[in-house]
């Protein structure tokens, strides 16, 4: 989870904030430092860094940690320098970066108790991580520095930092975990058992209805008939059937009201159960890019690591067991396949290798892809070794095949290295991870091409996990698009839809975005007439970002994906099924394949046209608008201004202030200067020019005091120039109201 979506940070210190911030901002320098050791030049990398290390120093300054301001402004220092030309971020400066990273996220995890005593052992790391830093637009011995910095940092380098979004859970805390969810589908499964005994009490209270009918009329047959002592006993007996029917009707709203709260309180447990059991990827692989390159720089390789499918969902079990064989493979790839520079260059490749990993859901497993572009593994040299043990006769290594030659690898002791080191060489790697895999009933198997390269594929069932998906119906049956997917879902007035070359489009932030109805790409026929506003969920990112409409747009469901059985192949448009609270089942539509059978759909020129009516009006509240791409900024002016009783709403950066302030109506809108996406003065420049924005009062904020910084925002258009240093006093709440005035109580 991104700080974008922590949601409610109240009940956090600015201790805590200031942890998460800096942990958050911390890996983006990591990140960007081996962008820019790959890239050599990266205008974007430097300005994210530029931007990591300005909010980590005024987050520290705010809460009073002097020393991070000192080594995140000696960092600013080193990308300015960059930025004019003046220094040149070698390997061993990136070095001296990542130790100040490493210092930094350390001092932000101690207490106030710890951080005292954390500082008298460190001071001597931190002041020569200082005076390398310092050095670095000069000609100093970075390495010599380098060498004579002690401290934790400077042992085991390449070993994976501990992952703290990400916890490995203990025997007894996964333990916990299943029995807790096999008790909330328990108790969701009962809850569901009272809905056919309210339809039975229904059907029992139309029939009492019936019946009392038909005493009531015997009552009047009787009372025509002038018997008096037959009357007065069918009187009393109508009379009753008034009691019996209130009460029937006080205990069906009564088992109503207790099944309503069952089922809430059932599907609650299993939402927040399943939330607490899947995690994206990227939560346990985080420290490996930064593993790789130390590993790779202290066997003199270099070695750069992409990943894809970082928010890919994954069982924490899962996670956290597969951390240490992706672990194996990786050290693996660095020491058995990763070829020295110069071997590289000989054989016709780049000095720099490469790993990837990919991560992605697959007809309902979870699919792993580790390859690299390394000197892949001497097929000859395995057969060989199987002889050497006799494992098998010459004649019969000489029959095997590649791939089971390759199988070898997976045996207990089994290694092509002839000396062992601390990285390899002792055959425990691959059968680790064969075993493990194995134990999460996966598969794990292996490719190599000599000089090309070594691949290892790990597929595991997804029994445990859980994709989050937006169900909607489609000609009366649900199909469910995985939330990670769906960009946006709204309504569109018809009225709204436009028409060109035979294409319908609406206008969505300035973009003219193309409608498709769902039901022809799925082949299911026209969708029935729509009424004064479709439903749309909107696809797809760039050129091909498209809003679907369908017939009504249910709910989100946490939806437990099964594998469609293999005797029905690979379905189009559909990548697995799975089942609703109810037990009606779902079809999970496959995303890529979606959007190649709408560009099919394009090409052909086979649109099948939607319909037509009214816009909605917006409701108009009364709010502020506060964009900072700081977290502990953020957090602080939410404070203060919910403290004096304004409605506040947040934006992480200029773009995401941008698509708020025109989806609502805002009183003030307060921002930042230095933003990545969009910067301040952009956003303001963008709202004062808008006619219907251009009379909304703005506020900059900045720690940027010059006297050309504030004509610069005032001639933007801004209403109000305050420095960040003025949190420590009322000119912020006093600025707010000299703008809007005081909030309503």
């Amino acid at each position: 989870m991104t700080l974008a979506h922590l949601g409610d940070l109240s009940q956090f210190s600015m201790l805590d904030l200031f942890r998460m911030e800096t942990e958050h901002q911390a890996a983006i320098l990591t990140e960007n430092l081996l962008t820019l050791e790959r890239n050599g030049s990266d205008v974007g990398a430097l300005d994210a860094m530029m931007r990591a290390t300005h909010s980590i120093k005024g987050a520290a300054a705010i809460v009073g940690i002097k020393v991070v301001v000192q080594l995140a402004h000696a960092m600013e220092d080193s990308f300015v320098a960059v930025q004019h030309g003046d220094l040149h971020l070698t390997p061993s400066r990136i070095d001296v970066l990542l130790s100040a990273i490493d210092l930094i996220v350390q001092l932000s995890r101690q207490d106030e108790a710890g951080a005292a005593a954390w500082l008298t052992c460190n001071t001597q790391q931190i002041e020569h991580t200082l005076t390398a830093i310092s050095d670095m637009p000069g000609q100093g011995d970075i390495s010599r520095l380098l060498a004579t910095m002690p401290g934790p940092l400077a042992s085991a380098p390449f070993e994976p930092a501990p992952n703290a979004h990400a916890p490995a859970p203990s025997k007894g805390q996964s333990e916990n975990f299943d029995r807790l969810l096999s008790l909330a589908s328990e108790s969701r499964i009962n809850a569901h058992l009272m809905h056919p005994w309210m339809q039975a009490m229904q059907r029992f209270k139309r029939n009492q209805s019936s019946l009392f009918a038909v005493i009531e009329q015997l009552h009047d047959a009787i009372a025509d008939g002038g018997d008096a002592n037959l009357k007065e006993k069918s009187l009393l007996a109508l009379q009753k059937t008034q009691a019996l029917k209130q009460f029937t009707l006080e205990h069906i709203a009564a088992i109503d009201n207790v099944e309503r709260r069952l089922l809430a309180i059932s599907q609650g447990m299993v939402d927040e159960v399943l939330a607490l059991r899947m995690r994206p990827f990227r939560d346990g692989i985080q420290a490996f890019p930064r593993m790789v390159r130390d590993l790779a720089r202290s066997l003199g390789k270099e070695v750069r690591l992409e990943i894809d499918g970082e928010e890919t969902l994954v069982d924490r079990d899962i996670l956290a067991r597969i951390e240490s064989p992706l672990n194996h493979l990786l050290r693996n790839a660095i020491d058995h396949g990763m070829e020295l520079p110069d071997e590289r260059s000989a054989a016709g490749k780049p000095a720099l290798g490469t790993i990837q990993i990919t991560a992605k859901h697959r007809a309902g497993m979870l699919s792993i892809e580790l390859s690299d572009d390394g000197r892949g593994c001497d097929i000859e040299k395995i057969r060989q070794s199987v002889v050497a043990r006799n494992m098998s006769s010459p004649g019969m290594a000489a029959a095997l095949s590649q791939a089971e030659l390759l199988d070898f690898l997976f045996l207990p002791a089994f290694s092509l290295k002839t000396c062992a080191n601390e990285l390899s060489g002792r055959g425990v790697g691959l059968d680790i991870v064969h075993e493990t895999i194995h134990q999460q009933h996966g598969t794990v198997s292996i490719e190599s091409e000599a000089g090309r390269g070594f691949r290892t594929l790990i597929t595991l069932p997804l029994t445990q996990s859980i994709v989050r998906a937006l169900v909607l119906t489609l000609k009366g049956e649900a199909y469910a698009i995985p939330i990670a997917k769906v960009e946006r879902v709204l309504k569109v007035p018809q009225s709204a839809i436009h028409t060109l070359e035979n294409k319908q489009f609406f206008d969505l932030d300035g973009e003219h975005l193309g409608l498709v109805s769902m039901a022809q790409i799925l082949e299911l026929g026209q969708m029935e007439q729509a009424g004064v506003e479709l439903a749309v969920v909107v696809i797809g990112t760039g050129t091909r970002r498209y809003a679907m409409v369908v017939d009504a747009i249910r709910s989100e469901h946490s939806l437990a994906v099964q594998a469609i059985d293999s005797i029905f192949g690979k379905m189009r448009d559909i990548s697995a099924a799975a089942l609703l609270d109810d037990g009606e089942p779902v079809l999970i539509l496959d995303v890529p394949d979606l959007l190649l059978s709408i560009d099919k759909l394009l090409q052909e020129g086979g649109l099948l046209q939607l319909a037509k009516a009214d816009p909605a009006e917006r409701h108009k509240m009364k709010r502020v608008l506060v964009v900072d791409d700081s977290l502990t900024v953020r957090e602080m002016e939410r404070k203060l201004l919910l403290g004096r009783g304004f409605e506040v709403d947040v934006a992480i950066d200029g773009i995401d202030g941008w698509n708020v302030v025109r989806s609502g109506t805002y009183d003030l809108v307060i921002t930042d200067v230095d933003m990545p996406r969009m910067d301040g003065i952009e956003l303001v420049t963008l709202i004062k020019k808008d006619p219907i924005l251009h009379t909304l009062p703005v506020m900059i904020v900045s720690y940027k005091d010059r006297l050309e910084d504030r004509v610069r925002g005032l001639s933007a258009g801004a209403d109000y120039y305050l420095t960040k240093g003025s949190f420590h006093d009322e000119t912020l709440l006093d600025a707010v109201l000299d703008l809007i005035g005081d909030a309503p109580r």
